[in-house]
This record gives structure tokens, sequence and C-alpha cells, in this order.
């Protein structure tokens, strides 16, 4: 099983590297006296344990030894712990017997894990070879230091042109991609992922349908996107704690590359499924509901999470997280944390998205905080203008559809009027179709100034 615990958990930095390293490591947990617990209770997702001393996070063996069922420690209440499963409660009961592993989930990383497809524990789950021999790491780490990050200074190419022009992106920027149910989101994440110019991508696909799982793998990523990915998938069905454990994971994948000086492109979709299954959690574990039903921990895990993404002394992280917000409502609790937090967002329109605008991004919603560090003036003055052509085009819509908008009245209107359809046809992209970020820029100045040796959208 590539999945260690328990004995095999106990942390590298404590203990010799190598062969030695991992004898030295069975020897201690050979001598080391073990105290069986009990179950003494079972409500909903919460298994409440005693006659075991164990700290938060630690891992358990619930059951027989032949089948036992791995449950996390997530509240501690005097004598008695309480522990949320990793699987299915079938067969629990009072009196059955539970062993702490006295160490938290540990999960294999290394150059193998390239191309490979991980369920939300760290298992390989696409048939292939199993993941041993390689170095083993707990899924929790501390962020680089806020003195120690690198400044944000370079643009990272993602292949979507409204996305390099109009809302840039930095190495090591975290932006946010908010749109409802259905508008797109995993469509752009494989544009993304097949134009982008990291060196790596991690794919948390957190929440999922089944169905949808092999479809994006397939259709939307493709092999060539998969051979330089690492995806880690927890549908839907799976427990809570699974969901919430597989951001943290791909966050651990995403670390490890970077602390070995690669650019990193982690994508996560979705953040608020995350935030969802660690509600499940809260309130299992006797959290007192507050904002919309979220218990206080909600909001600090996004801080926690999120901030492990970014640049770092060497290497760094770009964190994409889609954002589904409820009701299409952008300022509900967790879209209005998770922008407070993130270095941008991107903002996915359901109208744009029913008339076939494709990708649905509606730009004059979406901001990046970096823009000023990673174009050129020239750049960013072409981006204002078209953002304000736009601003004036919104301003006079309904006159315009209403036939009572007189011309001249808004110079900018009118030339934004006169250049609508190249203005659309520029921030449409076929999910196929891979523009590198230099030709998107000249597109850009050709529209806006008639550059005769601009190139053109086809």
């Amino acid at each position: 099983m590539s999945l260690m615990f328990g004995e095999d958990m106990t942390d590298t930095a404590a203990t010799p590297s190598g062969l030695f390293g991992d004898r030295v490591a069975a020897l201690r947990s050979v001598a080391r006296p073990r105290r069986t617990g009990v179950v003494v209770g079972v409500v909903g997702l919460a298994v409440t344990v005693s006659g075991i001393v164990a700290r938060i996070g630690d891992l358990v063996r619930i059951g027989s030894a032949e089948a036992p069922l791995l449950a996390e420690v997530v509240a501690l209440d005097h004598e008695r712990v309480v522990c949320l499963p990793l699987g299915p409660l079938g067969g629990v009961g009072v009196g059955s017997p539970v062993v702490n592993t006295e160490g938290p989930l540990r999960i294999a990383v290394g150059e193998e894990l390239r191309g490979r497809v991980l369920d939300g524990l760290g298992r390989p789950m696409d048939g292939g070879p199993a993941l041993t021999g390689m170095s083993r790491v707990s899924v929790d780490m501390a962020p680089p230091s806020a003195m120690e990050r690198s400044l944000i200074s370079e643009p990272l190419q993602l292949g979507v042109r409204a996305l390099d022009t109009m809302v840039p992106c930095g190495h090591g920027q975290r932006i946010g991609i908010f749109a409802g149910s259905g508008v797109g989101k995993s469509s752009l994440l494989s544009m993304i992922t097949r134009g982008t110019e990291a060196e790596i991508t991690v794919i948390a696909l957190i929440g999922e349908r089944g169905r949808e799982v092999r479809e994006f793998l397939e259709h939307d990523l493709g092999p060539e996107g998969l051979a330089r990915s690492v995806v880690v998938v927890a549908t839907s069905d799976q427990p809570p704690l699974v969901r919430l454990r597989a951001g943290f994971v791909a966050t651990r994948i995403a670390e490890w590359y970077r602390d070995r000086g690669k650019n990193v492109l982690l994508m996560m979709d979705s953040l608020t499924r995350i935030a969802m299954a660690q509600r499940e959690v809260g309130l299992s574990a006797g959290e007192p509901p507050a904002t919309r039903g979220f218990p206080p921990s909600v909001f600090a895990l996004l801080p926690t999470l999120l901030e492990r993404a970014g640049p770092a002394p060497v290497g760094g992280i770009t964190g994409l997280y889609t954002v589904l917000v409820e009701g299409d409502d952008h300022n509900e609790p967790i879209a209005d944390a998770a922008r407070s937090i993130l270095d941008g967002h991107v903002v996915l329109d359901r109208r744009l998205a029913t008339a076939g605008h494709f990708p649905s991004i509606e730009v004059l919603e979406s901001v990046s905080r970096v823009t000023g560090a990673i174009t050129t003036p020239q750049q960013r003055s072409d981006s204002s203008e078209l953002r304000r052509l736009m601003a004036a085009q919104r301003d006079v819509r309904e006159l315009v559809e209403i036939g009572a908008y007189v011309p001249g009245t808004n110079p900018d209107a009118d030339r934004a009027l006169a250049l609508r359809d190249q203005i659309n046809d520029f921030l449409r992209q076929s999910i196929g179709d891979q523009v590198p970020a230099e030709r998107a820029w000249a597109q850009l100045g050709a529209l806006l100034h008639g550059n005769p040796n601009g190139e053109g959208l086809s």
C-alpha cells in the first residue's frame, strides 16, 4: 500500500535517513508501548474514543488489524477523543478497539508523481505502479516567512488571451476564479493547463462529480496536459475529511516541487468545497455555526491553506483557486473571505456563458493586484484603454438597445460601439486554441491602434 500510517509515519527529521533510518524507525515502533482504546459513541460523522492519548491531527486505527478504519483526531475533550473517519463507518460499534498510530497523514513525493492521478490521501488511483521507494512527508507545512518571500516581478503565461492581457498573472501570484456552477471553470482550467509555461502543474479536483473526472482528464486536460501534471481527486461522495485533506495533499506536492527550485502552477477546483468539507468537520467536532452555518474554523482554514502558495526564496507556487459562488452571489461569506486573501480575482459571468462567449470572463469585474509589477507601461496603457472602452459601452448599452443613444454624445462609447465585434473576437477563444502572451499583446495593440505590424485574431 502506497500510503503509510502509524509507526511508518515518524517524522524523517527526527531519524536518520535511508535504509538505516527506516530500520531505526521500525525498531523504535516495536519497542514503543501500545495503549488500546475503545469506541464509546458514534454521532453523525463523529466517533468518540476513550482510553488513548492522542494529539490533534493524529491518525487512529479503528477495528481489527486486518481491516481497520482510519480516522483523524479533530477534537479533544478531557479523556475522550473525537475522530472523523477517512472511510465508511459501517461495522463500527461501541467497544470497537482503537489504536493511535502516533503520527499525522504522510504522503509519497517525488518526480515519479508527474503524470499520475492520486486520490485525496495521496494514493494512486490510475492503475499505475505503487509509489514505493519514495520520500514521505507530512501534509502539513508552514508557509515561507513574509520577509523571505521573493517579490513578484515576472509574468506567467497562461495561454488565455483575455487573462494574459487584461488580468495578467505573475510567478507566485494567487488568483481566484469566481463563478456559479456550470459557467466554465473547469474548461478554463484545462485551457490554462495546456497553455501555461509553468514547469509542473498540480491540479486538485475536490468535490467533483465522479462522472466528470475522466471527462476532465481525457477531454479537457488531454494526454499532453496530464504528462506535465499531478492530479489529486476527491469526489463528492468521499468523506468530508478526505475532501478536506485533498487540498492539503495537492499543496504539499506543489511545495515539494517548489523546494527544488521549480515554478509550480497549483490549480484547485474548488476552494468552496474545501470550506464546505471543513464546515462538516467543524460541526461534527462540536463547533457552533456562525456566518451562514459556517463555523469559525472555516475562516481560519482559508488563510492557512492559501498562504502556503506564493513566491518563496527558491522557486514559487502560482495558485489558481476556483470559488463556487452560491446563487451567483459574489459577496457570500466564502467568496468574500477568499477575495480578501488572494492577489487577484477573475469573475466568470453566466450571461456571457449562456450567450456562447467563451471563456466567459467579465473583464471589468476582474482584477490582478500585481499588474504594475509584471507589465510594461505600454501594456498597461493598452489594457486600461480597452477597459475604458468596454466601460463606456456598458454605460450606454441600454440606450443603444432602445435606440435612444445619439452618436457623438460620448467619444469613448462611439469608438467602443465601432469596435464591438473586434473586441468580442479578441476576448473569445476556443478551448483548444493556445495563444502565447506576446502574440496576445500584439493582437491587443493591433485592435486599439490599427498597427499594420500587429497580428490578427485568426
